[in-house]
């Protein structure tokens, strides 16, 4: 329970994507069920795909292509190390090739063009490369979440609970657009349709890109619900809990972090999910989480939905805890 500031209670239900299982977990399984699918039915025999230094959506790409016996080449932001740690080290053990950029992490353009650049080179060697943007934030991606929203929704069902908010970190727009679309679909259908929250954890999609609301139309294309509507009310972006920029951690993130291994045993990441959570911390003491779609409910108690998308690989690369985190030393 969180207490709020406006007498109502909130009531915190934590959805465990982090529990997933492939390549040690995270939102990104959902989506790479479809994509490596649709990447084995066009005959590849390679995975290309980009992300921040500590992706975990590169990693679990290389699992990925462990699982089904892919080759897997990972473009990354930044220099390569002296020492592989984090999510780098699972990758490499997962068997993927690791290509270093020297690109800023948040310069997303950039690190896109290499990876077409790789597919290109790859393509001219004779390989049948298949390129996964970044996240896996396509409209085939998105699906995969516009599935986990409905599924989120029965569950809820099966144990009373009328949700009024579901809570996403926002970046490469994926998770979230998906949840949009799900969203759409459960009110076309007349069903429980709790409100959307995106963090916004990178820069571009806090200045609108991308476009969280096209990519969900997109998605709903790909599911042919083409009579469904997204609108406008539909796609919110808090931007308020970015702090100084992408993977740039915040107080109130590395608070988040301690809160939730202290309370549930979580492991939250200092780029989305500690981010995340420190948000709807904030804003349940604030009392800016009143009654959304469970309106009608009969007490004052709020439900929040909080999307763990996972990423504990990063707290044991550099700088992947709070600086007051410390190991006791033997007295």
């Amino acid at each position: 329970m969180l207490p709020s500031g406006d007498g109502a209670t909130s009531r915190l239900w934590c959805k465990r994507d982090d529990l997933t299982g492939l390549g040690g977990g995270g939102n990104k399984a959902r989506k790479l069920d479809l994509l490596v699918a649709d990447a084995i039915a066009q005959g590849a025999d390679t995975l290309v795909t980009v992300g921040a230094a500590q992706s975990n959506h590169c990693r679990m790409t290389a699992a990925a292509g462990a699982c089904v016996g892919i080759e897997v080449h990972l473009v990354l932001s930044g220099d390569e190390p002296e020492l592989a740690a984090g999510n780098q080290l699972l990758s490499r053990l997962f068997g993927a090739q690791l290509h270093f950029t020297g690109v800023d992490p948040r310069h997303w353009g950039e690190l896109e063009i290499a990876r077409e650049q790789l597919v290109d080179e790859l393509e001219r060697s004779g390989r049948r490369p298949y390129g996964i943007q970044v996240g896996g934030s396509s409209p085939l991606g998105a699906v995969a979440y516009a599935e986990a929203y409905m599924e989120l929704l029965d569950q809820c069902a099966e144990r009373n609970v009328d949700l009024d908010h579901i809570v996403t970190t926002s970046s490469s727009g994926g998770t979230h657009a998906g949840l949009v679309a799900g969203r759409a679909i459960a009110r076309a259908a007349g069903r429980p349709a709790p409100h959307v929250i995106g963090i916004g954890v990178a820069e571009g999609v806090v200045a609108g890109l991308p476009d969280i609301g096209e990519l969900a139309r997109r998605a709903l294309d790909v599911l042919g619900a083409t009579d469904v509507e997204v609108t406008p009310d539909d796609v919110v972006v808090d931007g308020r809990w970015l702090g100084d920029g992408y993977a740039i951690p915040t107080e109130a993130g590395d608070r988040a972090i301690e809160w939730a291994a202290a309370h549930g045993g979580w492991l939250l990441d200092r780029t989305y999910s500690g981010k995340g959570l420190g948000a709807v911390l904030a804003m349940a003491a604030g009392g800016e989480l009143g009654r959304g779609a469970g309106e009608t409910a009969d007490d004052d108690e709020v439900n929040v939905a909080f999307i763990h998308t996972g990423g504990w690989p990063a707290l044991f690369a550099p700088g992947g805890v709070p600086d007051d985190v410390r190991v006791a030393s033997a007295s």
